[in-house]
């Protein structure tokens, strides 16, 4: 028997987050766990009079082949992707591999170049209409410490949030951001400022990730001074990084440490732009409240913020350019050690709450 709230999902991702037109091309990627949602995407994008296209991939088979992969080999088969990308109108691209620590013996060399041989593909993917989610499986179950059957449930909940309403409760902080230049964050381990002047401020309301729930932009490049101390595991190429830290000066990181110091340089000096900031946002979903080391759900975490070394996107540009675009998280709720935020030298944001009156709609009891 079919889960409605499937159907109700694919709905949602075509008609809300991509919009989708009579007779648009829709590429539709996934993974075996995902199977389910997949064919309700197809049906519905059939029932939309779109034309839908599919690929299944696989994590231990993209292991294999990365193992033996050589640049050139890696160039081609972007080349061949980069046609595809070209010819489709809208893209979805579901999370749900079954070991998220599968490429965690990939050489680090390997995953720089495929770091950068994938960079032309992303840069065409981000032009066109796009979204991001991840759909549940035990093993994602596993890294959130709940059962699979609760994970399901928790993951379906935050992907069906009514994002048409929160879209609308971001406005004030928008609007606020817009006139801002100086940003000031404080935490335990924490004080780093910069400016965010004259950078677009945008909404993530469900239109590119599922779940969502940020206003994002970036900082001025060179404009980053002091150090942050991420509190949020995170895990990245199959690699789990904990207490991250880096310094800033004018804006490059001069500094970084964490569990695994190696593998974090080798982030870092993958392209200049690396150890450059490529995007500055607040957290504001209710429905998170943990991280669950999965970037899709912790970047999300209301009370959390996020600056994000790497690639910096079109539509809140500060001319950062990389192949990594890496989102670093620190929680600021009490129970994670608290915090402020401070606008050209007022208080925004303590303990992860608005503290002003026209930004209390994106407190947690206002989302629900």
């Amino acid at each position: 028997m079919k889960d409605p709230r499937l159907e109700t999902l694919a709905a949602n991702l075509l008609d809300y987050s991509l919009e989708i037109k009579p007779g648009e091309k829709v590429l539709i990627e996934g993974e075996s766990g995902s199977l389910d949602l997949m064919i309700a995407l197809v049906e519905g994008a059939y029932q939309r009079s779109a034309m839908p296209f599919t690929h299944i991939g696989d994590t231990r088979l993209h292991r294999a082949w990365l193992l033996g992969a050589d640049r050139e080999q890696m160039d081609l088969r972007i080349s061949w992707e980069i046609q595809r990308a070209n010819d489709i109108d809208a893209s979805i691209s579901i999370m749900a591999g079954d070991n998220a620590s599968e490429l965690a013996d990939v050489p680090g060399s390997a995953m720089e170049a495929l770091r950068l041989a994938d960079r032309p593909l992303m840069d065409i993917f981000l032009q066109k209409k796009w979204c991001l989610l991840r759909f549940p499986t035990p093993s994602a179950a596993q890294a959130a410490g709940m059962s699979s059957e609760g994970f399901e449930d928790f993951c379906l909940s935050v992907c069906t949030l009514d994002y048409a309403r929160m879209d609308k409760a971001m406005d004030p902080l928008v609007t606020l951001m817009s006139r801002t230049d100086k940003v000031r964050i404080i935490s335990p381990g924490t004080d780093v400022s910069f400016s965010i002047k004259g950078i677009p401020i945008q909404k993530a309301a469900g239109k590119n990730n599922i779940p969502d729930g940020e206003v994002f932009t970036a900082p001025v490049r060179d404009s980053v001074n002091g150090t942050i101390l991420y509190n949020t595991p995170s895990l990245e190429d199959g690699t789990t990084y904990e207490r991250v830290r880096f310094t800033f000066k004018d804006g490059r990181i001069v500094e970084a440490d964490a569990n695994e110091p190696d593998k974090l340089r080798e982030i870092l000096d993958t392209d200049e732009g690396s150890r450059y900031l490529g995007e500055f946002a607040l957290g504001l979903n209710p429905r998170i409240e943990k991280p669950m080391k999965d970037t899709l759900f912790d970047e999300k975490i209301g009370g959390s913020l996020h600056l994000t070394p790497g690639r910096a996107y079109d539509d809140a540009d500060n001319g950062n350019r990389s192949s990594v675009h890496w989102d670093l998280v620190l929680i600021q709720t009490p129970e994670w050690g608290g915090g402020e935020i401070y606008f050209d030298d007022v208080l925004v944001r303590k303990d992860g709450r608005f503290t002003l009156p026209e930004l209390e709609g994106l407190n947690p009891e206002n989302l629900v």
